[in-house]
């Protein structure tokens, strides 16, 4: 399978499973693999004994592989490469699946002050973090203005059901920071479409869990400190029937000159964030939501994330460089859904 997302952002880690209170009917199946241009893990619980795990596994593949064909910015032939290659300024229609992941997404960039938006990957590319390859220098400012111009979801690209049209004929649908939630949930779909109804399944740091775990506990995640050299645990949260993402800035960086610039884009000036939110962890209904506002609340920040957070009753965990630790801080609904 060819990459598709390419962004490998795992900052959540797997807590073991005691597995004794696992009934004696019921059998665990446990897959992993490469996907996305990262890797995989899934768990379900079979209780009827019903599901081999090669069609667990061809199941999975089967959701990975249609979600890749249509939302890989690495693979020419997608449908959103398709789109990016067009000069057309026409609405096109697009699949059911792109058309869900691309109006979640303008409801995301009305919601978050137009920071979360999927036409950045030009900025993506001349910072270094895209496909293009890596940089270690900052790029000059008129250069920043230009590539700019073809970006601004709100203003390069409309969005009306199936119907996508480009009003600037550069712009271009970058699906880094939303599909490869989607491609998580799908996956999880077709674990359900088999009957199986308690699983787990993370790619690359987004999961989406439904039903208990086997234990039949809530699936238990812990969310990584920020430091990429020795990832220890920061806390550890509960799921269950919901998605989980965590962005963070301590991955993907470069430093020039004793300043770093983190791959985490504010899409109002088109140069990395600035401010001391290292970590945004978020709990959704679904991973695919759940992978847009994690991006969406570390590009905001803790201030202002925590005010739209309040006023969309988001669950947010923050997580922010004091002066000799970190400090984290929940929203009010964070809170109460691990109380």
């Amino acid at each position: 399978m060819t990459q598709s997302i390419k962004f490998s952002r795992r900052t959540v880690l797997w807590l073991p499973l005691a597995l004794a209170a696992c009934q004696s009917r019921s059998r665990v199946i446990e897959l992993s693999g490469a996907t996305m241009g990262t890797t995989y893990k899934i768990t379900a619980v079979d209780h009827k004994n019903a599901v081999t795990e090669a069609q667990a596994q061809d199941a999975v593949n089967m959701a990975f592989a249609r979600v890749n064909t249509l939302m890989s910015n690495w693979d020419s032939g997608s449908e959103v490469s398709r789109l990016n290659a067009s000069n057309s300024t026409a609405p096109m229609t697009v699949s059911a699946e792109l058309a869900e992941v691309l109006n979640a997404a303008q409801d995301i960039n009305a919601l978050s002050d137009g920071q979360f938006d999927v036409t950045l990957g030009p900025l993506i590319d001349l910072w270094g973090f895209g496909a293009n390859g890596a940089t270690d220098a900052a790029p000059a400012e008129a250069e920043i203005t230009r590539v700019a111009a073809a970006t601004g979801q709100k203003n390069v690209l409309e969005i009306r059901g199936n119907q996508v049209a480009k009003r600037n004929a550069d712009a271009t649908v970058y699906l880094s920071a939303i599909g490869k939630g989607f491609g998580v949930d799908a996956a999880g779909k077709a674990l359900a479409a088999l009957g199986l109804q308690d699983y787990m399944v993370e790619v690359g740091g987004d999961i989406v869990t439904a039903g208990k775990n086997p234990d039949g506990l809530d699936w238990r995640i812990g969310v990584e400190t920020p430091l990429a050299a020795s990832p220890a645990l920061q806390q550890v949260v509960g799921l269950s029937n919901m998605g989980l993402a965590t962005s963070g800035d301590y991955r993907n960086y470069f430093e020039q000159d004793g300043q770093r610039f983190s791959h985490i884009l504010d899409a109002k000036t088109g140069r990395p964030v600035t401010h001391r939110t290292t970590s945004a962890t978020v709990l959704a209904e679904n991973a695919m939501l759940a992978d847009a506002w994690a991006t969406a609340m570390l590009v905001l920040g803790k201030d202002r994330g925590m005010e739209i957070a309040k006023e969309q009753n988001l669950a947010v965990l923050f997580i922010e460089r004091g002066t000799n630790d970190f400090v984290t801080t929940a929203s009010p609904r964070f809170d109460a859904l691990q109380a």
